[in-house]
């Protein structure tokens, strides 16, 4: 369990690494050298066939769900569940002490803490991990790019960055194979801070409730109150 000062600063965090969140599919992230990113792109040819696996992979998918242990800067772990129903709809819920949430309806996001009398909204482009939720999601001539495909650990990781922007930082997405099965994403943000998502149990094919991905805490003035 966190300590009331750690837990205060990873909250902190979660409200920057969210409202620096930038258009399309990532993360807001940080400058990357040219010097990394020639031989990377080198490496990611368009018409690389993992990359469109990757694709049909996503494509296919409709709901999914998993555990998740996400590590933040400054070494604070938490953990929770993702519920994911494409397209455009997700929510994080973080378990206790965080009250926090974080659920994608489609069209925007919402996210919410009443411990901490924390509230916040944002157009669905803005999301944290939205490239889940893409439809379709295109790697190969689309909003996002794929600079490197290799295999670490016996995983399948692809970096990306934002196809416009390719300069301001990276998402990279990790997948096992055979079966290939998404396992988690890191995300680095404008600052050069690094948050590591680990995903354990991963379902696909569930029925989830249309519910799930709605607003479901007090209005915003009551969470701003502390209510409870």
């Amino acid at each position: 369990m966190l300590d009331s000062a750690l837990f205060d600063r990873h909250i902190r965090q979660m409200r920057t690494l969210l409202a620096a969140l930038s258009s399309v599919a990532l993360l807001s992230f940080g400058p990357v050298q040219a010097q990394a990113q020639a031989p990377a792109l080198a490496q990611a040819p368009a018409s690389n066939p993992q990359v469109a696996e990757v694709e049909r992979y996503f494509n296919a998918i409709r709901t999914m769900q998993a555990r998740f242990v996400q590590s933040n800067p400054g070494g604070t772990v938490v953990q929770g569940t993702l519920s994911v129903s494409r397209p455009g709809r997700m929510r994080f819920e973080y378990d206790p002490p965080s009250q926090l949430k974080i659920v994608a309806d489609g069209s925007q996001v919402t996210m919410w803490d009443i411990a901490n009398r924390d509230f916040g909204q944002w157009p669905i482009g803005w999301t944290a991990a939205s490239f889940l939720v893409r439809e379709p999601m295109v790697l190969q001539g689309g909003d996002l790019t794929v600079e490197k495909v290799e295999r670490t650990d016996g995983m399948l990781q692809l970096t990306m960055s934002q196809t416009r922007k390719p300069n301001e930082g990276k998402v990279i997405v990790r997948l096992g194979e055979n079966p290939m099965v998404l396992r988690g994403w890191s995300i680095i943000d404008n600052r050069g801070q690094r948050v590591d998502v680990a995903l354990n149990g991963l379902q696909t094919g569930l029925p989830l409730a249309a519910s799930l991905f709605k607003f479901d805490g007090p209005d915003a003035g009551a969470i701003r109150r502390g209510a409870n």
